[in-house]
């Protein structure tokens, strides 16, 4: 998918649509969405995929250069919280990498929260040592994984948020699969906080929003969250 065709295709669509691609989410394959084979196959996490998916994430930089988007997102995993665990100087290596990447088109790299604590975010950003570094927070998923409360999250990772995923959730319920994603405004999100607060901390970027179901709920499910989060806008 990620073609130099599909590319311009995709810019010529936007523009005639008057649509603002404002990341390139850049997916990565073989992802199972729980806490059991989540932390073996998300992200640059697990070593036997990590160089594939490295060049996936610089080809998603490519791509995205030619539609002249400023990013790429994608979920880089279960960071190990131990800084000591042996996987941890790898993918700190593989974030560099993908930054130096994305750098040279004059492109961040953010990393959409879920899988990882704020803080365990946080010290990646710092052993990477790359300045081009973002986070697209979903406060959603950081409920749905159980890591954190998002409007205390910020006061660990605020400045850094570029983009947000506007989405709401419920916690876990068990320790083997996620929390249920919910309509915005019937989860544990506090958006009338939250907004505020990422003001507060300087984020001047859109909320773009995501409610992972299809059909014709959907579209009710996203004109309920435009109803909400304008007036807090």
């Amino acid at each position: 998918m990620l073609t130099e065709d599909n590319a311009k295709q995709l810019k010529r669509t936007a523009q005639d649509n008057s649509v603002e691609i404002t990341t390139m989410w850049t997916g990565l394959p073989v992802a199972v969405w729980n806490f059991i084979d989540g932390p073996r196959t998300i992200g640059l996490v697990p070593p036997e995929t990590r160089n594939e998916r490295v060049q996936i994430l610089k080809k998603g930089s490519d791509f995205a250069r030619i539609l002249g988007v400023g990013s790429i997102t994608t979920h880089v995993g279960f960071i190990p919280e131990n800084p000591g665990d042996p996987i941890y100087p790898g993918l700190v290596e593989a974030v560099k990498e993908v930054a130096k990447h994305c750098a040279k088109a004059g492109q961040e790299f953010w990393f959409e929260t879920g899988q990882e604590t704020p803080v365990t975010l946080l010290r990646t950003f710092e052993d990477s040592g790359a300045e081009n570094l973002g986070v697209n927070l979903d406060p959603a998923n950081l409920i749905l994984y159980g890591k954190a409360n998002p409007v205390d999250a910020l006061d660990i990772i605020g400045k850094y948020v570029r983009g947000v995923h506007a989405k709401d959730g419920l916690y876990p319920t068990n320790g083997r699969e996620l929390g249920e994603e919910m309509p915005l405004g019937k989860g544990k999100v506090n958006y009338p906080l939250l907004i505020p607060k990422l003001k507060r901390c300087g984020f001047r970027g859109a909320l773009t929003i995501e409610r992972e179901i299809s059909g014709p709920q959907q579209i009710k499910d996203i004109k309920r969250a435009i109803r909400i989060l304008t007036p807090l806008c």
